[in-house]
């Protein structure tokens, strides 16, 4: 009795010693699927809807103004693919031509990969494609094509950004998209196209918190890559 009442409690003994490792593994497991949900290889995602994700590092650039490619009517939209989604852009290829050209030319070149949204402004615009990301940045050229003179600035609207004192219709590289239902914006400001997909994520975008007393979102937002499609 004795002998067999040993070996049965030293069996009962491993089996419990291989259900603690089997449970000390089974927390290991999770505690690293969550480490690995937590940190998504070095972004995450937050509870924007956008992706974390480094600031970019300003950058000179310097180039020519390209040869017309595009042409009037043809159809052109730009998938523009973003730490928040993805929306796509019908480019007024028919009343902006050359503001298109423009766009498509420094699309294909990569220009925009990894720049940012660094303006944003509730209920009114946000605007990107700036180089050195403050705002001042620009391709190296300018682009001059005066805007139709019935263009009304409304939700979806895409057009390009140019300074106070330049001529109507002036553009770099820097471009916004229309997030209010209206504007009082004057026709000045070079018409490029208009959302036709994904308005929900400009929407998302738009409602980025900002820095006390600036205009500059507190979370980054990437424009990772603008595809270009033709026809």
């Amino acid at each position: 009795m004795n002998e067999e009442g040993g070996t049965g409690g030293r069996q009962v003994d491993q089996r419990l010693t291989i259900l603690f490792v089997f449970a000390l593994v089974a927390v290991a497991i999770v505690g690293v699927i969550l480490i690995a949900r937590n940190n998504g290889g070095g972004s995450s995602s937050t509870t924007s809807g956008c992706t974390e994700v480094e600031p970019p590092q300003p950058k000179h650039v310097s180039f020519k103004a390209p040869k017309q490619t595009v042409k009037k009517g043809e159809e052109v939209t730009a998938a523009v693919e973003t730490s928040c989604g993805t929306f796509d852009i019908d480019l007024a290829s028919r009343q902006a031509p050359k503001t298109v050209n423009s766009f498509v030319f420094l699309a294909e070149e990569g220009f925009y990969d990894g720049l940012d949204f660094h303006r944003i402004v509730p209920e009114f615009v946000i605007q990107g494609g700036d180089p050195l990301g403050n705002g001042t940045g620009g391709p190296g050229y300018t682009v001059v094509e005066k805007p139709p003179a019935n263009l009304k600035y409304t939700k979806g609207v895409v057009a390009m950004a140019k300074g106070g004192p330049e001529p109507a219709g002036s553009s770099g590289s820097q471009f916004f998209v229309v997030t209010g239902a209206s504007s009082t914006l004057p026709p000045e400001y070079a018409l490029l196209g208009n959302v036709s997909e994904g308005i929900d994520v400009v929407e998302r975008i738009g409602e980025l918190e900002t820095k006390p007393g600036t205009e500059e979102p507190k979370q980054t937002v990437l424009i990772e890559h603008i595809e270009i499609e033709r026809g």
